[in-house]
């Protein structure tokens, strides 16, 4: 058996038979972070109820909202401080970090005592949890972006596209886990002890992750520029020389995150204003989540064989054109048949083929000394701004125009600036 000793660099044959291990540890904290952002969002009232004074159901449930909002506010931190942990320490080293503290913030939220055993301790514990989670998550996709990238000159896109992938399967666990625990325990046994499942779940997987991450072989990019003298001050280099890529990149994915949690939150759209079924709505996002498990994959290949600008800009382009139609489909004739339609376009177009690539064009704008830092900060702009505050966004338009087409204006603007980011990064993209 060959030994990869710290500091080693592995032979070329060696790199290629433990490469499957390698991408399935990189891709484990995708997973715990979706898993565990929906899983929190599926429990959220649950939650509400437990972890906070029950005077007022609904300011409760507010603080629960906030809980969960609490994590996306520190991402930013961890984008930068993951990211230069990457850069100047490894790939290997920082995802193995992240997966700990992953683990120790989901540790916490499954064991939490509740309000009523420990009063104001309990949401303490609960937002610290949160926490922890988000600081993770801010510079995950950075650093396995960059692990999964530099696995292949040849294959970028189509590994870049695996975490995307991994996302898919990801919405669609969480989304069977909240079933089961609905639909075979009681109200009681579920706010009793059901809601902690899914989190149980996760701590049990999680060391496999941190055991898989800890024996995985550290890049060779990362190792050649080891060899050269390790990057000095990686977020001051991204901000010297790169400041313009970053910008650039965080409006090309910008477009991506505001499709996908379009999509997340189409259920909820046609239930509120529509007058679509819950169980409809939930059959659609499962067939959702099918494509958006598989296709990624097929749109990374594709990015790889035709160009990642080529690919994305052709996505993006159908993306605007098919969007009206597809707004008037729905809106005109409301059932299962067309959110299904409605939510497998959105997925197969914006996420598998315009999405999936992006992680493979970010890795390009930047040199290996500070890719990571760039691709984190770049990353985490578009899903702050762009992200989490897409539903906001969609509901205060519907609300002030009185139009139920104003999310496709919405899509179509932040589209236009998209197209502008890919033909200014046409330089450093192949």
């Amino acid at each position: 058996m060959t030994t990869t000793h710290l500091g080693s660099t592995p032979r070329p044959d060696t790199r290629r038979r433990h490469r499957t291990r390698d991408v399935i540890a990189a891709n484990f904290g995708t997973f715990f972070e979706w898993f565990d952002l929906l899983v929190y969002a599926m429990f959220a009232i649950t939650i509400s109820k437990l972890f906070f004074p029950q005077e007022d159901e609904q300011s409760a449930l507010l603080f629960s909202l906030m809980t969960f909002a609490s994590s996306f506010l520190i991402r930013p931190v961890g984008a930068v401080v993951l990211g230069i942990m990457a850069d100047k320490l490894g790939r290997r080293t920082t995802l193995s970090i992240a997966a700990m503290t992953m683990l120790a913030g989901t540790a916490l939220i499954a064991v939490a005592p509740t309000y009523e055993t420990i009063g104001v301790w309990a949401p303490i514990i609960l937002v610290t949890g949160r926490l922890l989670q988000g600081f993770s998550v801010g510079g995950e996709f950075g650093t396995a972006n960059s692990y999964l990238t530099e696995q292949s000159p040849s294959k970028k896109a189509f590994f870049a596209s695996l975490q995307f992938s991994t996302s898919g399967l990801a919405v669609m666990t969480a989304s069977l886990f909240a079933l089961v625990v609905n639909h075979f325990l009681t109200p009681e046994q579920v706010n009793s002890w059901g809601w902690r499942l899914p989190f149980i779940f996760g701590c049990l997987i999680g060391p496999v992750g941190l055991y898989i991450r800890a024996k995985i072989d550290e890049t060779q990019d990362f190792e050649e520029l080891k060899q050269q003298g390790t990057a000095k001050s990686p977020l001051g280099e991204t901000f010297k020389f790169h400041t313009r890529y970053v910008l650039i990149g965080a409006v090309i994915t910008a477009a991506g995150v505001v499709a996908s949690f379009l999509n997340i939150y189409m259920p909820t759209f046609a239930i509120n204003n529509l007058g679509i079924s819950k169980d409809s709505a939930f059959t659609a996002s499962i067939c959702s989540g099918l494509v958006c498990t598989f296709l990624p994959m097929v749109g990374g290949i594709c990015a790889d064989r035709f160009g990642v600008i080529k690919v994305m800009r052709i996505a993006l382009v159908l993306g605007v054109i098919l969007v009206f139609p597809l707004f008037y489909m729905l809106t005109s004739a409301p059932s299962l048949l067309t959110l299904i339609v409605f939510q497998c376009t959105l997925s197969t177009v914006f996420y598998s083929f315009y999405f999936s690539p992006v992680g493979s064009l970010l890795a390009q704008l930047f040199p290996t000394s500070c890719r990571t830092t760039g691709v984190s900060i770049a990353y985490v702009i578009a899903q702050t701004f762009f992200g989490g505050v897409t539903p906001l966004v969609v509901g205060f338009l519907v609300a002030q125009s009185g139009s139920i087409m104003a999310p496709a204006y919405y899509i179509v603007v932040i589209a236009a600036a998209a197209l502008l980011g890919l033909h200014a990064s046409r330089h450093r993209v192949k």
